[in-house]
């Protein structure tokens, strides 16, 4: 390998658990990048995740940053991490001398709340945008300077987006966000050669739900294998897709939203699609 060529690294944040554990195993997989950094705040969760991945590669490829990334002081905190690292890999005696390139960054960090707006904690819906919205939308920013032609963009959206929904709110409104960013920057970056997918999935069998309901749902109902989908998503990405939605049902959905008004769609939801949740303590 080049002495002046820049690290050419991967970041994926929530990769703790679900999806975002599957993006590291299957990139790592490809062999496309010289490190996969791992982003979340469960110390050994991500160490696990590193060893059990790097072993079944066998190469040290997977990299763990517990980190919080929460909000503004959460960006700040990636900002800080990742220029000392850039800084770091200027170094002419490191192997790659000449700072990092981000080949793909994948958003996938991010919860939800069940239940009517009114019965769940104000706080934690406040947490949830400052994640779910803040932070995605600011760590774009530390890395877009870093990007090149042929990099990519992950932002993890969800099938929610698509339409108002009663009894998941807030949630709803987070996502729609992400889709919405995300389709604005892939339009701004498409003359630059870089790709932007967001990711709309519906359910999908990871611990989203258990802590949704916070434990009153321990697994998501009718979900869908998280390596199927990210396996998919990954392939509509280095396409150079827009969005990535892995089963005709949920395209179907996604599709006939258009159709449905946004009050509409909410209120019916509200009225039946109950989803089970603990009161927050």
């Amino acid at each position: 390998m080049s002495y002046n060529l820049p690290m050419n690294i991967a970041i994926i944040t929530g990769a703790s658990s679900g999806m975002g554990v599957e993006f590291a195993r299957q990139l790592a997989q490809k062999m496309l990048y010289d490190e996969i950094w791992i982003i979340a705040r469960r110390t050994e969760k991500l160490e696990d995740v590193a060893g059990k991945i790097n072993s079944e590669i066998k190469k040290h490829v997977v990299r763990p940053v517990a980190m919080d990334i929460s909000g503004k002081e959460g960006v700040q905190r990636f900002k800080e991490f990742f220029l000392t690292e850039n800084e770091i890999h200027k170094n002419p005696d490191t192997k790659n001398g000449n700072g990092i390139t981000v080949g793909m960054f994948i958003n996938n960090a991010g919860f939800g709340t069940y239940g009517p707006f009114e019965e769940t904690s104000v706080t934690r819906e406040m947490d949830m945008v400052d994640l779910n919205c803040t932070a995605l939308t600011g760590l774009c920013g530390v890395v877009l300077p870093f990007l090149t032609a042929g990099s990519i963009i992950i932002n993890t959206a969800s099938l929610a987006s698509f339409l108002p929904l009663g009894n998941f709110a807030v949630y709803g409104a987070t996502k729609a966000y992400v889709l919405s960013f995300s389709m604005a920057l892939a339009a701004e970056l498409k003359d630059k050669g870089i790709k932007v997918c967001a990711l709309c999935p519906g359910p999908v069998s990871t611990e989203f739900a258990n802590v949704a309901s916070n434990g009153a749902r321990p697994e998501v109902k009718n979900g869908l294998p998280a390596d199927k989908v990210v396996a998919h998503c990954l392939k509509k990405a280095f396409d150079g897709k827009y969005t990535a939605i892995y089963s005709f049902k949920w395209q179907f959905k996604a599709a006939a939203s258009r159709f449905v008004g946004r009050f509409a769609g909410a209120r019916f939801t509200y009225k039946y699609n109950k989803r089970p949740h603990n009161p927050d303590l």
